[in-house]
This record gives structure tokens, sequence and C-alpha cells, in this order.
């Protein structure tokens, strides 16, 4: 079975051709209920709709760009646009519509833009100020809303609970059973008058009524968990200035005029203009499916929703919102194509269309043998062509039990319960600061082997302060001692230079809130150099006036360093700054400032004892940053690049980041469960050796590399290095890529892989799970990964890992536990029917039961709760069997058991319990029946572990499995002793219910003998 599975029924986790998910669509047969199977696997339909409206948009831009940049060139010469200002826009306050401004940004049209008094006339058509954006007043914002709408796209609304009622009656065997019961019911009554006459055929309707409504009830609350975490995923926040005052703010409440505020990893949330910044590179094929980036800036100042800012930083200001941005429409098509359908869930469609063919085999051939038998029996009567009502009521309940048999064999339960583990699964991580983006990643992480994981916020707590400099020449231990004390011993000359290098080579900024406080905005990293620079008694806003920024480069993971070139205030002469990696931005100095505030060459003396500053740094686990600069005395030009050598160092900064607490158990925990660790970080070697070894994951035979090392080895050198590293230090995102790439392909390792920049893309993307950082991330890096740690911590990455264990091995059980129901009901119906001419599980009984296995069975086993236990075990990886020995050797040794014990029943059943009378063999059948519910109460207990023989341990913990086993006996005993007239039962003796009972129970010592076993 597992072979064929795996050549037809396979898909990846990530990525899989349309060619693989329409494979598995075709092959799928017997589905009693297409609505409900295939709710959660992906709508092809409109992906393909998707697919050609990027098409469109790609064409639409691509004739816009070519007539803006014929409009350049004709400008002067274009006559004014003929717009008129619509009546109730004029009456609201604003001198421009909607549709104008939409048809500006989407069109790229510059002529309009120009008619309308580019960037600045639109913000005053729009009454708002390019510099302190909208004001905050609430009855002005909602006018501005009703007037030029919000900024959200259109969801399919949530489906009402009576959806998935009607759903589940689509449901083909029951609507057979549902005209089964129907006619049953007109025969029944006409021969036998009512009320006696409709029993049977009222049994069968309230027994489907009860499936159906048991059915919606679990789908309806599924649906609703899914679109909780929707909600989550959508939660996306940017900096806005409003009344001045820069602020977060979330997605959904930017208007028309709003100021945002845009670094590298944003989304741009909606279109816009761009208003002011440096070196702004946006990669729009997220729109187009155009994978050239775009330069944006004054020239072309259009930025479209949903495009991604791939480098700069810059201001721009809204003039579109949700729905009439292409975005907004694109968007909606693409959430109705749903997820990918997880490996699992198309594995189980697999197991359910093999055995459901086998079920319908076995339910024709049982119909087929029933009606031989009554045919045979008539005929020997010689009443072959006499036929009562009672016959036909015969007749009528055989086809009922053969399309009954179809309903238990076919277990359109097992995709559908990978979903509801799945869904309870990533309600509860959500608890646990983990939000789940992509399905299939649950059950991925499960199978894990490797986890590559940044340092940085990862491992460590991403508060950063500066606790040691060494600033001319001189190390201070800037933690104990303040900023005050630190000034005191610097000269003066070299204080200035220090802040003005601090406040204008920065991401980030010192603002005023409107609490009145001063805030600092930024990544860590800034904040904790922002902080110095304060303590140094510099003024942020004063130092930023003073001078003109004529260039920026922003931080470069490749480059490892940033700069910016600012004009000075006194005589307009030209300087650079540079801050970054410490050793990167010392090898591009060839002068310092020394400890009397001079600047004097760098002689080999000097460099020797800064390499030493920044080591010791390093091993005390410091974060070290070198900060220089250059007089550019022959000019500069902004289309430049700026130099890349020829600075002067002022100073080197150690930034202590501490680990958070936890993180080593954690490592440790991972270890135990086959997990390996690795840490790769784009700082120094020495530091992220010390934190490796403070958090436990570089050991004595392990290997820390750098990644200009790594690069340059050779393919057999990799075979035998990439085992060993567990440190990879100054990488690129590529090194990072390509040891994923590795890992996974020549190693066939399970990768889970932690990024936070715009440049960890590649790598997430690549990984078999991509882990973003909640707090840390780019909305870049987010849209990548497959799980959001909304902690940044390691330790929740840990519980992942164990929430993807406890959800494949929970739908594990729920296979073992619904294949052994599937078997012995199979073998029982058919081998009766077969021997003795009769069923002994009646249309009804096998409904029930089939409620049992199927959702009460999913909902008990499939929401098992994970335990500590899990991570003891090794990882199944990526070549693991998922319906194991162990599994196949508890189903047939179950099936056995329960076959033997119902077959003993049938043959001598009556004898042993001395049973005579009219009603003797439906006793018995009630007995048998009671018996066969019993041993898959007890089965289900015994399911909860598959290896292990303590079955109990922690099973209160689950209150849905004690609830699920108490309704089932509950129900159990009001089916036997007071429905007999619609069930077909009759109500037992005491001893009778007790040798149910123990038959039931007897199972569970057989079971764990069975665990004993090895296979």
């Amino acid at each position: 079975m597992e072979s064929y599975l795996n050549q037809n029924f396979d898909v990846k986790a990530k990525h899989s051709s349309e060619e693989a998910l329409e494979k598995w669509r075709n092959l799928c047969g017997v589905v009693k209920n297409p609505k409900r199977r295939f709710r959660f696997t992906a709508n092809l339909s409109k992906r393909y709709e998707a697919a050609a409206m990027r098409r469109t948009n790609q064409e639409k831009l691509r004739i816009a760009v070519l007539v803006s940049k014929a409009a350049f060139q004709f400008i002067s010469g274009v006559a004014p646009s003929d717009y008129t200002v619509p009546e109730e826009v004029k009456a609201a306050g604003f001198d421009i519509c909607a549709d104008e401004l939409g048809s500006i940004v989407e069109s790229h049209d510059v002529k309009k833009l120009k008619f309308h008094g580019g960037v600045d006339g639109l913000a005053g058509k729009l009454k708002a100020s390019p510099t302190e954006g909208l004001s905050t007043d609430a009855a002005h914002l909602s006018q501005r809303q009703d007037l030029f709408g919000i900024n959200k796209f259109a969801e399919s609304e949530l489906k009402g609970f009576w959806v998935f009622v009607w759903e589940a009656l689509q449901d083909m065997t029951l609507m057979i059973l549902g005209v089964c019961a129907f006619v049953s019911l007109i025969v029944g009554i006409a021969t036998e008058g009512w009320p006696r006459g409709s029993h049977d055929g009222l049994g069968i309707v309230a027994s489907i009524l009860l499936v159906v409504f048991v059915t919606a009830t679990s789908d309806y609350r599924q649906s609703l968990q899914f679109r909780d975490l929707d909600k989550e995923k959508k939660k996306i926040t940017v900096q806005v200035t409003r009344s001045g005052f820069r602020q977060k703010m979330s997605i959904y409440e930017l208007l028309p005029a709003d100021v945002v505020h845009l670094g590298i990893g944003d989304q741009v949330p909606a279109d816009g203009l761009f208003l002011s910044g440096f070196s702004v590179v946006i990669d729009e094929s997220s729109l187009t499916g155009e994978s050239e980036p775009v330069m944006v800036n004054a020239q072309n100042p259009f930025l479209l929703s949903g495009t991604k800012v791939q480098d700069g930083s810059c201001k721009m200001m809204v003039t579109t919102v949700g729905m009439r941005t292409q975005w907004g429409k694109l968007m909606a098509t693409l959430t109705e194509g749903g997820d990918d359908e997880t490996p699992l869930q198309v594995k189980l469609n697999g197991v359910a269309t093999i055995i459901g063919k086998i079920g319908l085999f076995f339910a024709v051939v049982t119909f087929a043998v029933l009606v031989q038998g009554m045919f045979m029996r008539k005929m020997s009567l010689g009443t072959h062509w006499i036929w009562s009502g009672d016959e036909a009521l015969e007749l009528l309940e055989y086809f009922a039990i053969a399309v009954t048999i179809v309903v238990v064999a076919v277990p359109e339960g097992l995709p559908l319960a990978v979903t509801l583990s799945l869904a309870f699964a990533m309600k509860k991580m959500m608890n646990d600061k983990a939000l789940v983006r992509h399905l299939a990643a649950c059950e991925t992480m499960g199978s894990a082997t490797t986890i590559c994981s940044d340092k940085t916020g990862t491992l460590t707590t991403n508060h950063m302060t500066v606790v040691k400099s060494c600033i001319c020449m001189s190390v201070q231990d800037v933690a104990n001692r303040g900023g005050s004390t630190l000034r005191s011993e610097i000269p003066e000359s070299a204080v200035k230079l220090l802040i003005q290098s601090i406040f204008n080579n920065t991401g980030g900024e010192v603002v005023v809130n409107k609490h009145g406080k001063t805030e600092i905005l930024g990544s860590p990293t800034e904040t904790a150099i922002l902080e110095l620079g304060l303590s140094l008694g510099g003024q942020f806003q004063e130092e930023r006036k003073s001078c003109r920024v004529v260039k920026v480069e922003p931080f470069n993971s490749t480059k490892k360093r940033m700069g910016v070139v600012i004009e000075l205030p006194e005589g307009g002469s030209l300087r650079a700054h540079t801050k970054g990696a410490s050793e990167i931005v010392l090898a591009a100095c060839d002068k310092v400032v020394n400890s009397s505030g001079e600047v004097v060459p760098l002689d080999e003396e000097s460099i020797k004892y800064l390499n030493v500053t920044i080591n010791e740094f390093a091993n005390e686990a410091l974060r070290t940053l070198c900060l220089a600069y250059m007089d550019l005395e022959n000019g500069f030009s902004p289309d430049e690049a700026i130099p890349a050598s020829g600075f002067t160092c002022v100073g080197i900064v150690g930034i202590k980041d501490p680990v958070r607490p936890g993180v080593k158990e954690s490592v440790e925990l991972c270890r135990r469960a086959g997990i390996t660790v690795r840490m790769v970080t784009g700082d120094n070697i020495n530091t992220a050796k010390a934190i490796a070894r403070e958090c436990g994951i570089l050991t004595d035979d392990g290997v820390a590399i750098e990644g200009p090392v790594f690069r340059e080895k050779s393919q057999e050198e990799l075979l035998e290095l990439i085992p060993k590293i567990q440190v990879m230090a100054r990488s690129s995102p590529m090194d990072k890529h390509t040891l994923v790439k590795q890992l996974r392909t020549t190693f066939d390792e399970v990768v889970a892989v932690t990024g936070d920049g715009t440049n960890d893309a590649p790598a997430l993307h690549e990984a078999d799970i991509g882990l973003a950082m909640g707090i840390a991330g780019t909305e870049v890096a987010k849209e990548s990964a497959d799980v959001i740690i909304l902690d940044d911590n390691f330790s929740t990455i840990v519980t992942v890992a164990k929430w993807g264990r406890s959800v494949y091995i929970n739908i594990q059980k729920f296979v073992q536990f619904q294949l052994t129901v599937n078997v012995v009901a199979l073998i029982v119906n058919f081998s009766s029917a077969c021997l003795t001419g009769s069923a002994p599980l009646t249309a009804v009984q096998l409904l029930w039961v089939n409620m049992i296995m199927d959702t009460l069975g999913a909902l008990a086993l499939a929401t098992e709760p994970p335990n500590n236990e899990l991570m003891k075990r090794l990882p199944v990886g990526r070549r693991g069997n998922f319906i194991t020995n162990a599994m196949w050797r508890n189903i047939l040794g179950q099936s056995v058991y329960q076959f033997i014990v119902i077959w003993f029943l049938q043959a001598k059943g009556k004898s042993v319990f001395g049973l005579d009378g009219p009603d003797s063999t439906l006793m018995l059948n009630t007995l048998i029946f009671n018996c066969f519910v019993f041993c898959q109460v007890f089965n289900e207990i015994s399911s909860r572990e598959m290896e292990e023989i303590d079955v109990f341990k922690g099973i209160l913990d689950n209150y849905v499995f004690v609830v699920v086993i108490g309704a089932t006996v509950f129900f159990q005993i009001i089916i036997i002793e007071f429905l007999g007239t619609f069930a077909s039962t009759t109500p037992l003796t005491l001893v009778q219910w007790i040798f149910s009972i123990f038959i039931g129970f007897l199972g569970m010592p057989i079971a764990a003998g069975l665990k004993t076993i090895p296979v």
C-alpha cells in the first residue's frame, strides 16, 4: 500500500506542482461526499484565475510605464486634463475623488499627476500635510473613510451552521439510505400500519440526522478555528505619521493622504506616491509576476499595494486603498484559491480511496449473496413469483445493509481527521506564540531533523545595550560608568564626530510621542547605539537638522555595513559615515582618531590593538560594531556608491545581547529528540562561538566556520564538513541558502530555518519549514515563512516541533483505530452474509458504528495534546512510512481478536446464553452489536499509545477524549435499552452487559501483548 501511495498520492509539503495536485484528485474514486472531503483542498480554478490576473497586471503596468516615459518627454506640450470634482466630494471639503486618485497611481499617469500639482498638490486637495500627515480627529477620519473606502479586500463570508448541515447531507450513501428509509416507511406503513410499520424507516432517518448534525457541528467548529487563525495572519502594522506624531498602526486603518514610513522588507500597504527617501528598490513580482526590481524616486513616484521594498527606505503618501487597488482585487481571488493540501491529507485520501474500492466490492458481493439466499429460499418454497410486503422490506433491508457497508468501509473521515488535528494544533500553538501560516508546516515540523537558527533575537533576548567601547584607542566599560563619564574622557572633537556619526548614519529615529516622552524607534542594534548617542549628550533632531543628507546606503547583510553622505553645516563640505561589522569596516580604514582626538595613520601596531580589542569583546559574547568616517574632499555625486575604503576609524562598540532564559534546556531537549541545532549568524565568529557554547549548541566535536570560508569549499569537502557544522558566522543569505539546500538534498534532512530579514527569504523558501520572527521579522520574511514565531523565542520553535510530532502521531493513532473498525465491520457482515444468509449488524447499527469511528473517533484521538515523551523519540525524517509495521501489527491483531469473538457468538452464542424462542436471533444480534461497540471503545483507549503499554497515562488531561468515550457508552446504553424498535435491538440482562464489557476490555491486555511483539 505504501509504495502505491508514494507513487500516486505523494505531494510536497511546499511548492507542489499543479500536475501533482491534479493527479491525486483524478485518482480519488468512491467519494461519498466531495463537498466535505475536498473542503480543505486548494481551488485550482481560482488559482488559474489569479495567475491570469497577474499576467493582465503585468501587461497593464508595462504599457503604463511606456506611456509615462513618453509623457515625460512631451509633458510641457500636454493640454490640461478636463477633470471635474464630483459634487459630493466638494461638499465633503476635498478637491479630488477616489477614482481619479486611483487612476494616477495604477496607470502611472505622469500627466494627471502634473495637472494636480504633483504630490504636494494632491496632499492639498486631500486636505492633508505631507509632513504632519492626517489629523487624528475621529469625525474627520470617519468622513474620509466614507468617501475613499477602507483598506480591506473583500473576503468570502463565513459559512453558517446550516450550510455545513446541508453539505453533510450531500453524502451520496446517506442520500441512498434516505431513499431506502422513505421506501421502508411507505411499504412498512402499507403492510403493518402506523406506527409499527414506520419503525425501521424512522430508525434510519434518525441515524442519518444524528450523523449529519454531529458531522456539521465538528466541521463548523473547525471553520471557526480557521477563521480566527486567518485574522491573526492578517495582523500587519506599519509606521504612520498622524498629527505630526509617528506611531504604529494596522494597515487596515490606513486612509488616503496618510504618511507611511517604509523600510527594507516592508510590504507596501496601499497604492501611494513617493514623498522622500533614498535608494528605494521595489519588487513588484507578487503583483505582476515581473522579477525585475523597479527604482522608485521623485521621477518615478508610483508605489503599488502588495509590492515589497527590496532596498532603501522612504516616506509615501497613500492615495488608494482596499478593493480600489489591483492588489485588493488579486487578493480576493487568491483567498478563494485556498492553501495547498498537506502531504498527509493527500496520503489519507489515497488510503480512503483504496479501502473504499475494497468496501464497494464487498458491499456488492454481500448484497448479491443476501439476495441469492433469499431467492433460493423462495424457489425452494415455490413462491418466487409471489412477493409480500415483508419480503420487499427484507430486500430493501439487504440493500440498506450493502449501502451501509460502503458508509462504514469508505473512511471518509481519514483526510478530514488531518484537518481536525491540524486545526486543533494550530489553535493551541497560537496560544504558545506560534502562528502557523501553512497547514502542511504543522505536520512537517514533526519530522524535522535539523533546525538552523539565527542568533540575534532567537537565541538571545534582542534587548541590546552598549556595555563596552573602544573610542579614540581607549577601552572603556560603558555599562558601569555611564555616558557622561565616558564623554569626559574623550576629546571634545571626537565626541562631536561620534554623535554626528551615530545620529546621521542610522536606520532608527528619536521622536517625541504624543505623551511628550522621548522614544527611540528602530532595530534593537540601532536603539542601543542611539541610546549611547543620547547618553553622550547628543540632541537627535538638532543634529539631523544641522546636516543635509545627500545619500543613504541602508544596512545590507551582504556588505554587512551601512553608510551615509552628509553636507556639513560649516562650508558645505561633504562627509561620509559608515558603520557595520567591525573587522569589515576596520579593513576599510587607513587612519584612526587617537586619544588626543587627532587623526593619525593606522599602523600595524594600532591594527593589531584594535583586532585584539574586537576579539576580546567578541569572546565576552558581545556584538561588535565599528564606526568610521571620511571627508570627501573631491566632491560626491548621489549617483555614485559611497567609497569602500579610505575611512578613519572613530571607535568600536561592544553590544550586550543576553541569551534567552530556557534556551540551553531547549537545545538539550532537541538533541535528545534527534534534532540537530545549528546557529547561522552574520555576527563575528568569536561572538557566535561564545553564545553557541552558552546555549549548548557548540560541542567539543563540532565545527564553527565563517561564511567566506564555507563558500570556497568544494562539493567533496562539503560532504565531510556539513554534518559537523554547528556554527556558521559572518554568513551571507546565500551561505544560509546553500547550507539548507545541501542538508535537504544531499543529506536528506528535514530542515527548519529561522529568518527575520528580507535576504532570508530564499532560505525560508528553500527550507522544509520556514520560521519567521514575529517581532524582528520583516513582512517579506513573514510572507516566505510557514510559521511565524510571535515571541522570537527559540523555546517556541521547540514547542512547534513538539506539536508537529503530536499531530503526526495523533493521526497515526486515529488511522490505526479506524482501519481496525473498517476491517472488522467489513469481514463480519460479509462472512455472515455468505455463511448464514443474514447480516448481524443492521443499517442503523452500522451508522452508529460509523459515527463512533469517524467523527467521534477523530475528535477523541486526533486532539490529544503533546507530552514530553514525544521529544524522547527520534524524528520520522523524510522517508518514514506513515502506516508503520507496528500499526499493521496492532490493526491485524485487534481485527483477528474481534472477528473471533463475533464469529464465536454467531456460531455458539445461543447455546452459551441459553437463548431460544422467537426473539433469540434479535437477542443474539443485540449482544453481538454490544460486544462490537465495546470492543471499539476499549480499542480506542488502547490506540492512545501505539508502542507503550500504559495507555492511561495523561488520559484525564484530554477532556475531549474522556467526554467522547463517556458519550459513546451513554448512548450505547440508550440505544440498547430504550431505542430497540428503531435500532433493531432488545434490552440485555445484567450478565449479558457484563459479558459485553468484559469482551471489550479483554481487547486491552491483548493490545498490550501485541505491543511486545517486535516488528
